[in-house]
């Protein structure tokens, strides 16, 4: 049932256009996808909500845009290029390839309801396979041209950290805030959206004193699960898992994952780590800067620690996917709705005529004048109004308005809530209003 979900989803969105696979008229490319329409305001809802949350509403935060392409000594520096790896095996008999480490996952092409190993086909030995992804800058294709798709955003933050405290004037606790594209070059890619070679994220770096570290960790923990509920995903939908000690990376004192239940299990989609001082120690060793806060009160000189929340964009918009999605029984018809919360939703409101005549669409085209300065609106007057509302349920839209032969008596129109299915009768000139105070902007 979970798997059959997950292809219906899939297919609304395509259907809808929320997302379609990359070059498809050419036969797609693997892991790769674009945003259509609807998608690509929901993509950029869900970073505008990400960035007001995290920067704009905050004085201890700023943001910053970096370069994808980094010089490559600060891959080097920060442990990329020698241990960025997963382990690889390979079928001898269908010559997939597969991640060792997970391979209970993972299903045999020939035989999907077997794992690779589990069939006729023998695996090969794990070896290491780095994530990164290598091109050349410049006319040269040699060793002294190489250069990398950044993996990560946060590398580009830690060696602007000085830059930033220079000319910002930030002390201790701050944060620097950066959304952007990542790149890596995985071998097992999955689950539509969820695991691709292409992906943007958004990540903080909250640079603390060292004595702090530990209460500033359980802040942005405990923060940036309650900013998906507040959003709409359920609880039942979502929790908090700290690590073991023998899960985390080296360089880490604590981590925790905020997980979701997708149809196809419980899997990470936010980390919130304390990283303590590495990343800037290393690049403060590797390039002889020093990288350390001068407190100017305490006259104390140390590198702070450093707590990152780190969400994958791609993964923040199929969780909102997954928990919108929804089948219920509407006068003995199935409905598909899309629940999402009205400051994610694409549409704010659909707007419609009841009929393309009697001067209703003239008086429909002047109201959606009038929203669109404020709100994302789709104007529609084709097929029947009970087809219209359908159409916005599947895309989102959480209030539909329709103009009718009373409107032109006594200026009034209907609004539709998608969920409740409510129907309120308000005049022409408090819409806006009325908007205005069930969606935020």
């Amino acid at each position: 049932m979970a798997e059959n979900r997950m292809e219906q989803l899939v297919s609304l969105c395509k259907r809808r256009g929320f997302i379609f696979p990359s070059s498809e008229i050419y036969g797609g490319l693997k892991s790769c996808w674009d945003y259509g329409p609807l998608g690509v305001e929901l993509k950029r809802n869900v970073k505008d909500a990400w960035w007001r949350s995290m920067v704009r509403s905050r004085a201890d935060v700023v943001g910053i845009d970096c370069s994808i392409l980094m010089h490559p000594k600060v891959w080097e520096t920060s442990g990329h290029i020698a241990g960025f790896n997963d382990p690889l095996v390979d079928c001898k008999l269908c010559k997939a390839r597969f991640r060792a480490d997970t391979i209970e996952d993972q299903k045999c092409p020939k035989k999907p309801s077997l794992t690779p190993g589990a069939c006729e086909g023998e695996l090969t030995e794990p070896r290491q396979f780095n994530l990164m992804f290598k091109t050349f800058m410049g006319p040269l294709q040699d060793e002294s041209a190489i250069v990398y798709l950044r993996p990560e955003t946060a590398q580009g933050i830690f060696v602007n950290f000085k830059n930033v405290v220079d000319t910002s004037r930030m002390k201790p606790p701050f944060g620097i805030a950066q959304q952007g594209k990542s790149f890596r070059n995985e071998i097992v890619t999955e689950n539509f959206i969820f695991r691709s070679r292409e992906f943007e994220q958004m990540e903080m770096e909250f640079f603390v004193p060292p004595a702090e570290a530990d209460e500033w960790y359980t802040y942005w923990r405990d923060a940036r699960y309650q900013w998906f509920l507040d959003l709409g995903v359920s609880t039942e939908n979502l929790r908090l898992r700290d690590h073991g000690e023998d899960e985390l990376a080296h360089y880490s004192k604590a981590c925790a994952d905020i997980e979701y239940l997708f149809p196809f299990g419980w899997k990470e989609l936010e980390g919130v780590a304390n990283r303590t001082d590495f990343d800037l120690s290393r690049h403060a060793e590797a390039t002889g800067k020093d990288l350390r806060y001068f407190d100017d009160q305490t006259r104390e000189k140390y590198i702070p620690y450093v707590i990152e929340p780190a969400l994958g964009l791609d993964r923040a918009v199929l969780t909102f996917l997954c928990e919108a999605f929804q089948e219920d029984q509407v006068e003995q018809d199935t409905r598909t709705v899309m629940r999402l919360h009205p400051a994610l939703a694409p549409i704010k409101a659909g707007i419609f005529p009841l009929v393309k005549k009697k001067g209703l669409p003239e008086i429909a085209h002047k109201l959606e004048e009038d929203l669109r300065e404020t709100f994302s609106v789709y104007y529609d007057e084709k097929g029947a109004i009970g087809r219209r509302y359908r159409r916005q349920d599947e895309c989102g839209t959480p209030f539909c308005i329709t103009i009718d032969f009373d409107t032109k008596d006594d200026d009034t129109v209907t609004i539709r809530d998608r969920d409740s299915l409510a129907q309120e009768r308000i005049a022409l000139d408090q819409v806006r209003g009325w908007l205005s105070e069930r969606i935020p902007t």
